[in-house]
């Protein structure tokens, strides 16, 4: 089981869900095509947070965000 999980909701109701199901998060980022990726610390946090998430999670390929500058800053 990966530890990436794509749903089509906003990023606080995901911290909000992982916070109630004692999760710890590595990060969260918005996606292009709206949602969140959210990567979870552990596989064990991603399959209690997946059964909550399971009528939600996105399939397919989707587009993320650019994290990093376009050029280098140095």
């Amino acid at each position: 089981m990966s530890r990436v999980l794509l749903v089509p909701l906003t990023e606080d109701q995901v911290v909000a869900a992982c916070a109630a199901e004692n999760v710890s998060i590595s990060t969260v980022e918005r996606l292009q095509s709206g949602g969140v990726r959210l990567v979870c610390n552990s596989t064990d946090g991603a399959v209690r947070v997946a059964g909550k998430f399971k009528p939600h999670v996105i399939d397919g390929v989707v587009t993320r965000e650019r994290r990093c500058p376009p050029t280098l800053l140095w």
